[in-house]
């Protein structure tokens, strides 16, 4: 099964994967520390736009990816504004008890799962997973017997939907009767969880020998199909970077939207 998405390639396309990752990683580990919503809002803004603008993928596929991200926003908010502690209440039935401390760190909450989402589906949307690894392999020094690894991994996804769909249309032809219930469950689980796994790991034990004949185990030195180095669109992220972080803080001082700096 072959899965394409049509897109456009931009710089962020070009920027070498593991800076990427580096810089991102770095980000999050960051927004942990960060307690006012106003300064995660204006870094939704910014973003929101690099989202839009950047990754070149069709507004389908943005809005299509960007409903989880809502999704995320109203579980996360909702579950903190319902029920979270405080002493000024604004609104109490039962067990939902709405507080003034509940509400900020609510949107707290849900602004931060948003900044996430966003920069996650930015990473995914503009890099290649081939890419990937061999950036790691390059520039953060990986072991190619796990890079490949992981890229055999990823290859066998989508073969094993492949199989599971096959296994489902030779069991629907073969009218194949399932019994009602728990016990009918058990059945399907069987069916279609033994074969799949019996294929899996004899497609892994294949790619485990083929790796070893390839000298895989060594640690000498290997030559690699693609070529990946710095280049000035990684110096271009991080100047953009810098600024979106600068401007969204003194947008936070400025332009403030809730009326409170720290949600603790």
């Amino acid at each position: 099964m072959s899965i394409s998405i049509n897109y456009q390639s931009t710089w962020l396309h070009r920027i070498n994967p593991s800076f990427k990752l580096l810089i991102l990683t770095a980000l999050f580990i960051g927004m942990l520390f960060v307690h006012n919503p106003n300064f995660l809002l204006y870094m939704i803004i910014g973003a929101l736009l690099l989202y839009l603008f950047g990754t070149g993928h069709t507004w389908k596929v943005i809005g299509l990816l960007a409903i989880p991200l809502l999704i995320i926003f109203l579980s996360s908010s909702t579950t903190m504004i319902f029920f979270g502690e405080g002493e000024t209440t604004w609104f109490k039935l039962g067990l939902i008890h709405i507080t003034e401390e509940s509400f900020y760190r609510g949107i707290h909450l849900g602004l931060r799962s948003c900044v996430f989402g966003i920069l996650s589906l930015i990473f995914a949307l503009t890099t290649r997973p081939v890419y990937l690894f061999y950036s790691t392999m390059q520039q953060l020094r990986l072991k190619p017997k796990y890079a490949y690894s992981f890229m055999a991994a990823i290859r066998m996804l989508p073969i094993i939907v492949e199989e599971f769909q096959t296994l489902q249309q030779a069991l629907k032809v073969r009218a194949v009767q399932y019994s009602k219930g728990i016990k009918g469950w058990y059945e399907k689980i069987k069916l279609y969880a033994i074969p799949l796994l019996a294929q899996s790991i004899r497609r892994a034990h294949r790619i485990a020998v083929a790796m070893e004949a390839k000298k895989f185990s060594k640690d000498s030195q290997r030559t690699y199909y693609y070529q990946l180095k710095y280049t000035n669109k990684d110096i271009l992220f991080s100047i953009l970077l810098a600024a979106w972080l600068f401007l969204s803080y003194i947008c936070s001082e400025q332009f403030i939207v809730f009326p409170i700096e720290n949600v603790r």
